[in-house]
Formats: structure tokens, sequence, C-alpha cells
């Protein structure tokens, strides 16, 4: 059996909200077939996706008062798994299938795939700004063809930005400006700061947006914080040079916190779900579209190289991944993931 690569015990975002409006939607997550739909008082539940009596995934059914009804024969599922009735049939004592906790909070849809005993909502990561007046939130979604790892990487080691996203946010003064890699715990963070630099197109834009210049030199910075199992939160900015850099007042800056959530789909697929909080401006809808359409223009270049780095490890399975000072962030997230799997794995 091969060793397992993600863990299990743990709290991952499934989808969003809006997903589950009006029906139930299917989604594999580290490997498990889910139905995630809204049961009565419209609490979510997620379920096995498979109907005990002829097994058709119970996702193509419907939601009626709260029960999930199968869309081949009309079988109905209570929110613990187990058969409530049929037509014209008597199906109580079918075996239950499996029942995950999951959580509704921040605006996301939380599951947890491991041992439901173990289950505890007080360990989904706290994210103050998503009930903050003060803060706005816009992102979205990719399905992505790659292992969870590897997304995590390239969220840990921002130098790959002057390549691969050279038009929107990269600049030759990231890999001109070293970064700092340090664990705290089970927080991996990575910091780089540069100064007295020009603002790249997407920064430019962002500071016309809170009605700063767009042309004059600016304090920038990325700090990166890795979180298991898989939740990287980025603080990012400019502020107008001399004006304190991170420190900086709110009139003279525009600041934002980068969202990634990568949810384990297979081991070489995910769900990556990504979006920008920001700090300035927070009621201006058309400003959060704006940001959604071009941070979604960014990430798929991410995907393309993911995809296309996955299937070149596949093809090359014998041939080791180099390591250099830029990636000390994902190794030190590796290392911390390894030590949860091999304890999860030890635990009878």
């Amino acid at each position: 059996m091969d060793k397992p690569t993600f863990p299990r015990n743990t709290w991952y975002v499934a989808c969003t909200p809006d997903e589950i409006q009006d029906k139930p939607l299917g989604r594999m997550v580290c490997g498990e077939r889910l139905v995630i739909y809204r049961g009565p008082d419209r609490q979510v539940v997620a379920l096995e996706d498979f109907c005990p009596h002829r097994g058709a995934p119970l996702s193509l059914g419907r939601v009626c008062e709260g029960r999930l009804v199968c869309g081949y024969h009309g079988l109905e599922m209570g929110c613990d798994g187990k058969t409530v009735a049929m037509p014209g049939q008597r199906v109580r004592g079918f075996p239950a299938v499996r029942a995950f906790p999951a959580v509704e909070r921040h605006g996301f849809i939380w599951v947890w795939p491991g041992e439901a005993a173990l289950a505890d909502a007080d360990r989904i990561p706290a994210l103050d700004w998503a009930h903050h007046p003060e803060w706005a939130y816009g992102g979205g979604l990719y399905h992505i063809g790659c292992d969870y790892r590897l997304m995590i990487d390239n969220l840990m080691d921002l130098t790959h930005e002057t390549y691969v996203h050279s038009t929107s946010i990269g600049q030759r003064e990231i890999d001109e400006t070293p970064c700092q890699t340090r664990v705290e715990g089970d927080e991996v963070i990575t910091s780089r700061f540069m100064h007295g630099i020009q603002p790249p197109p997407f920064w430019q834009m962002a500071l016309r947006m809170n009605g700063l210049p767009d042309d004059q030199p600016v304090d920038r910075w990325q700090i990166c914080h890795f979180t298991p199992p898989s939740h990287v939160l980025i603080e990012v900015g400019v502020a107008l040079a001399g004006r304190g850099g991170y420190e900086a007042p709110a009139e003279a800056k525009a600041s934002s916190i980068v969202v990634d959530f990568i949810t384990p789909e297979t081991e070489t697929s995910i769900w990556y779900f990504w979006g920008m909080a920001r700090h300035f401006k927070p009621r201006d809808p058309t400003l959060t579209d704006s940001i959604r359409q071009g941070q979604g223009a960014i990430f798929a270049e991410d995907r393309e190289m993911l995809e296309r780095q996955q299937q070149n490890l596949l093809r090359w399975p014998e041939r080791a991944l180099l390591m250099l000072n830029i990636d000390a962030g994902g190794v030190q997230a590796r290392k911390i993931l390894d030590r949860l799997i091999q304890a999860e794995q030890a635990t009878p």
C-alpha cells in the first residue's frame, strides 16, 4: 500500500455556499467521493456519494424538505447517512453510508475526511478579515491537475512571479531581494521586503483604486504563511516609499491578503480556492470584481505551469528535485506535512 501524501484528520475547504444553493454537490476530497447539501434548517451535510440501493451517486438527486432524494429511484437519506424512506418500499434496515463532519464558516464549507470522532470545529483557522467591515473579499475556484504540495511550493516561493507573471505582479526586484524563512510550531513564514522600487501593473492599479499615485517608488512586501494541511495566506502590499513600508498608515498604501485554500482531490489533482481579502475601499464592488478578474488571470498562468510540471514528474519519477535557498518555505511545509501524516499512520 502506497504511503498517503495528505493528512486526513484535518479540515479542508470543500466548496463555497453558492455551490450548494439549490441542489446537492458531488465533490471528491482526499479520495473520498462526497455529496454536500443543506439539510433541515439549512445546516450543511456531507455524506458518502453512494446510494445504498443501487450505488447511484446521491449528488445526482435533489433536496426535498431537508432530505436528500436519490435521483435514480427516489430513496430518501437522512443527515446521519441512514436511509429514511423510499416510495412503496421498506428500506430503514439498509446499511448507512458514511457521514462526514461538515461546518460552514468564514464563507466556506469545511469538511473533515478522517476519523469523525476526532473532528473539532475549533481547529478551523480563524479568519478575522472574513467578518471585519473594513475588509472585502472576492475569489474563485480552479480545478488543477497537480499534487497539492506543488501548489504549496509555488505559493511559498514567489520568485516565480518574475517569470510566470511578468506582465502583472512580477518584477526583477523579486529575484534580487533575498527572502527569509522561519518556522513557528506548525506554521512556516517566508517573507520578502523590497524598498524604493516601481510598482508592477497589478499594484499600479491597486494604488490608483485607492486614490494614490501609481508612478512613484514604493516599498513592497510579501509575507507567506503556511499552516497545515494546505492553507497559504500571503500578506502583500505596496506603500509609497519612505512612509513605513509594511507599517505605513492606511492612507499611504494598498494592502491585501492573498487567500489560498488547497484541497486535494486525488494524489495528482486539487480544488484550489483562491481569492483576495483587501484592506482598502471595502465597499466598492466594482473594485472587488476588477481584482477578482485580474487575480483569476494570474492564477490561470500558475495552473498551466503546475499541470505541465506534474506531467513531467509522472513521466520521470526517478528524477529527484533540486533544492535552493528560495525553496526553503516549501521544504519546511513538507516536513510538517510528513510529520503529521506519520503521526496519523502511527495511531491505531
